[in-house]
């Protein structure tokens, strides 16, 4: 992943001022939107930003947050008791506005040569648990990839009831906790020791730390999968609360370290339409639509196979 964000000067005298010319981070999506929101300036080595909920920059925050959320797979909702299903997803990222990239709080500026990653991908393992409720998890571990190194976990626990024999409704609850550090303000790229103002002042990478924290719960409602159909569909509701983080870490050749933080709270709506068909009588493929109605819709597609039926 690649974003490049130009032309950024301080507007609050209590957050960082300063942007490098190529901010970097390769791991889905999560190095596009702090590349925006992120600088380093040793002067200010604990400021914080708290953006107000309308600023673009917290929602640039919520719009990538998007691709990120564990919403419900329906092909896992109707596991029975003992099944274990394992499943990779993978999501597209879509792009912001050229207006929303345009920061107007903690920073005002201009954005250039903006390029994102399509693609956000996962593994899922669920579990079906007695009297219809069901219990799944997902891990990225701690392995660098190009920079970069997540330590992301999500885990969810559903609850679903046949209102027919054809139908099924399910309440479900989700979260996703964790972190990725990697250069993600100042990449060796990015570094210069010419001019101690300018941005990445250094010899040494930055150690940035992002976390994508969030929780929501989901009303979802699917087809029986009893029934003689080979494709099934589903079509929910849900809340998420999000409390994403992003904390600086660089230290200039001036003997600053910095360690700006970025802090927002928000409460999001969104809702969910799918499809499930069955590959055969272990496996499946899904495609479904996600969408947060203050922010961005997106498509996953999974595929998935049950271990031990």
């Amino acid at each position: 992943m690649l974003l490049t964000v130009n032309g950024l000067r301080r507007i609050r005298p209590s957050v960082c001022c300063c942007m490098p010319s190529r901010p970097i981070l390769t791991l889905a999506l999560l190095g596009a939107l702090f590349g925006a929101l992120s600088s380093i300036c040793a002067t200010s080595a604990f400021a914080q930003c708290r953006p107000p909920r309308d600023s673009h920059e917290a929602r640039l925050l919520a719009f990538y947050s998007v691709p990120i959320v564990f919403s419900a797979d329906a092909a896992a909702l109707s596991l029975p008791a003992g099944t274990v299903r394992l499943s990779g997803e993978g999501a597209f990222v879509p792009t912001p506005s050229a207006s929303l990239q345009h920061t107007d709080y903690c920073y005002t500026g201009r954005a250039e040569n903006t390029s994102l990653t399509r693609f956000f991908g996962r593994p899922r393992l669920a579990v079906g648990l007695p009297m219809g409720f069901g219990f799944e998890a997902s891990y990225l571990p701690p392995v660098t990839v190009a920079n970069a190194t997540p330590n992301l976990g999500s885990a969810a626990l559903w609850f679903t009831r046949a209102v027919n024999s054809s139908l099924l409704l399910t309440a479900r609850a989700h979260g996703t906790v964790g972190t990725v550090k990697g250069p993600i303000t100042c990449p060796r790229s990015a570094l210069q020791q010419q001019d101690s103002q300018a941005p990445c002042y250094g010899t040494n990478p930055s150690v940035d730390e992002f976390r994508p924290d969030m929780a929501g719960a989901e009303l979802v409602a699917s087809m029986n999968p009893v029934n003689a159909s080979r494709v099934r569909f589903s079509a929910g509701l849900g809340v998420n609360r999000l409390y994403p983080r992003f904390k600086v870490g660089f230290s200039d050749l001036s003997g600053g370290t910095d360690h700006t933080q970025i802090a927002i709270d928000l409460t999001r709506v969104t809702a969910l339409a799918g499809a499930t068909f069955a590959l055969s009588h272990r496996c499946d493929a899904s495609a479904q639509a996600f969408t947060s109605f203050s922010d961005a819709t997106t498509v996953r597609a999974t595929i998935g196979c049950l271990l031990n039926r």
